[in-house]
């Protein structure tokens, strides 16, 4: 018997554990799952909306680690993820043993990330660093993409793979030095919210030339710079539709990440740079409230900060 653990179940972590569930690679009476949420109503729905599966709710992220025998983490911020590892009586942490294996799959600063796994394996754990490419909907498809550095031999661990394989569409290996995969990751989310800004400002500006802002995603997913999250987020964005799959704060937090790592290298960033001010100045707009709505919500606050006349229209629409 291998009992699996999940520590999380928010808008990645839900995803993620059902595509285990389906895959029969948890939740199986030779493969129990082990579960923990900070709000225990998202435990009680998972386990009534499978009652044919083996789901043990847990009291604590302590008491998942020290009674299963893989343990995957997706908490949603740096600030609950330290608060829920670190705490002295119902932490991740306090539930390790020699036979440990944590697998994190959130995305933080480098240095959480190693101080975690420094942490782990003083206890004799053993630590996998997996955050992932992907937000709401590939979580729910299994279709995400893992970053992966730390313990080579969980990674390649028979049970884990087939975990990452139903969770996933790939997963990469850096390396076994954590923090790679974090570096990988927020290079990728950098990159995205940079592209998510000049795209927002590129329909701002098509609109407020009296362009059809239809015609003109047509017209971009037809060239070069076609891209699946233009073609997913452009009709929702010209609809003002913001519902969350990547909260806003969430890429602002990856964006500042990636900042902060470029200056500590000396890498010329300046086209970044511009882009998180810009989703600094959304998340604490607290007239727009955006902070919690869909990253794509960006759009908003390029048009809040545009003085054309189709954007001052837009905003009193």
């Amino acid at each position: 018997m291998t009992k699996i653990g999940f520590i999380g179940l928010g808008i990645m972590g839900e995803g993620m554990v059902n595509c285990l569930l389906k895959d029969t690679i948890a939740g199986t009476p030779s493969t129990p799952l082990l579960i923990w949420n900070r709000t225990t109503s998202k435990c009680d729905n998972l386990k009534s909306s499978n009652p044919d599966k083996s789901i043990e709710i847990k009291s604590s992220a302590k008491e998942v680690v020290s009674n299963c025998d893989i343990c995957f983490s997706m908490l949603s911020t740096p600030e609950a993820s330290a608060a829920v590892f670190d705490d002295a009586t119902s932490g991740t942490l306090a539930g390790v043993s020699n036979t440990s294996v944590i697998i994190d799959c959130a995305t933080l600063a480098e240095s959480d990330m190693k101080r975690m796994s420094d942490k782990v394996t003083t206890k004799g754990g053993k630590f996998l660093e997996a955050p992932v490419s992907g937000s709401k909907g590939p979580a729910h498809g299994g279709q995400l993409i893992f970053l992966c550095a730390g313990s080579k031999q969980v990674f390649d661990n028979d049970i884990v793979q087939a975990a990452l394989n139903s969770m996933g569409k790939a997963s990469h290996y850096f390396g076994e030095e954590v923090g790679k995969a974090t570096r990988a990751k927020l290079v990728v989310n950098s990159l995205m919210g940079t592209m998510m800004a000049a795209f927002g400002e590129s329909l701002a500006l098509a609109e407020s030339l009296d362009l059809d802002g239809l015609k003109m995603l047509e017209v971009i997913s037809q060239g070069a710079i076609a891209s699946p999250m233009f073609a997913l987020k452009g009709p929702k964005m010209l609809k003002k539709d913001h519902a969350p799959n990547f909260p806003l704060c969430h890429a602002h937090k990856d964006m500042k990440l990636a900042v902060d790592a470029a200056r500590s290298v000396g890498v010329e960033y300046s086209v970044t740079e511009v882009a998180e001010e810009t989703f600094r100045k959304a998340r604490e707009d607290e007239e727009l409230k955006v902070a919690n709505e869909d990253f794509s919500a960006v759009f908003e606050k390029i048009h809040g900060e545009s003085k054309s006349e189709f954007s001052k229209k837009r905003k009193l629409g």
